[in-house]
């Protein structure tokens, strides 16, 4: 009788490990196809370009091995050090004008009872306006005479025009101000689905106790919000950092490469040197990975900290 309960107990826990293999087997063949774009897409570019930025290149084809000179000459550039002071500057008016307010935009909109799908619908519309179209609207927007936007509106209370993005002192904030207002609606939302995950009875205790919004809005939201906010700051540094299609459409890096940031001139090198910068560019692609990995590398530091904070 012992026996016969052994041999069942085995074959059930053989069914088991049968059905797990079974189901992992599964699981890889659905993810294989997206392993292999990753692979062709994104790792094997990455490793290469990292291997090849120590050979001279010409365009795409590989030569000798030259070790640092390809970093050095990026280094040695002219402008390297303004360009890595624009796109920290990038990065600071990014966090500046584009951070907060899609956070405050959503606790706003949750507390409000009427017209809140309105409201995020004509917050979120600037989000699916095609990328070159809004470039050239807002190019429109800050044309530097009399036919732009801007400074019709400045006319009409007799102020004179301003150049706008031909002020080296303005440009990289003006070209901020148009990211921000293109991505403001994902992230409004992305934080208003945070804040219906947050507890009601915290809220209706709250409101029982006698705490306003800005009090709910502190105690009750920024709790739910803290992750999220976090896992965007670092995201938002990461994309801005890498930043190229804005100045180079709305001001090809100008005036007097006010607005070229270290993305610019990565695609300078790629695209727009005759095949002569290939290894410059895959050098600096290298540089911007390695600042990159250290705020990613931050980030999961701070993130395991808040989490054994709870």
């Amino acid at each position: 009788m012992k026996l016969s309960k052994n041999k069942g107990a085995v074959s059930v826990s053989a069914t088991k490990r049968k059905m797990k293999i079974r189901n992992d087997i599964n699981g890889w063949l659905f993810l294989l196809p997206t392993v292999i774009m990753l692979y062709i897409l994104i790792w094997r570019p990455t490793v290469l370009g990292a291997v090849w930025s120590f050979f001279k290149m010409h365009a795409y084809t590989v030569g000798d091995f030259i070790g640092l000179d390809n970093f050095k000459m990026v280094i040695n550039h002219s402008r390297f050090w303004q360009m890595m002071s624009n796109t920290l500057m990038y990065v600071f008016w990014s966090l500046v004008i584009g951070f907060l307010p899609p956070a405050i935009i959503a606790i706003m909109i949750n507390e409000v009872v009427y017209f809140k799908q309105s409201t995020r619908i004509l917050i979120y519309v600037p989000t699916i306006i095609p990328g070159i179209v809004a470039y050239l609207m807002w190019t429109y927007i800050y044309a530097p005479d009399n036919t732009g936007l801007l400074n019709m509106l400045l006319s009409k209370i007799g102020i004179a025009p301003y150049e706008w993005l031909n002020d080296a002192k303005f440009t990289i904030a003006g070209l901020n101000i148009q990211s921000a207002w293109k991505n403001m609606g994902s992230a409004m939302l992305l934080y208003y689905a945070c804040l219906q995950g947050a507890s009601i009875e915290l809220y209706e205790a709250a409101i029982l106790d006698g705490a306003g919004m800005f009090r709910r809005a502190w105690t009750v939201t920024r709790p739910a919000l803290s992750a999220t906010l976090l896992l965007n700051f670092v995201n938002q540094i990461i994309s801005v950092f890498q930043a190229l299609d804005a100045p180079l459409v709305m001001t090809g890096g100008g005036p007097n490469g006010a607005s070229a940031n270290l993305g610019f001139q990565l695609y300078q090198y790629a695209f727009n040197s005759g095949g002569r910068g290939t290894g410059q560019a895959m050098a600096l692609g290298v540089i911007i990975f390695v600042v990159l990995l250290v705020a990613t590398l931050f980030y999961f530091w701070i993130n395991k900290r808040i989490e054994d904070s709870y």
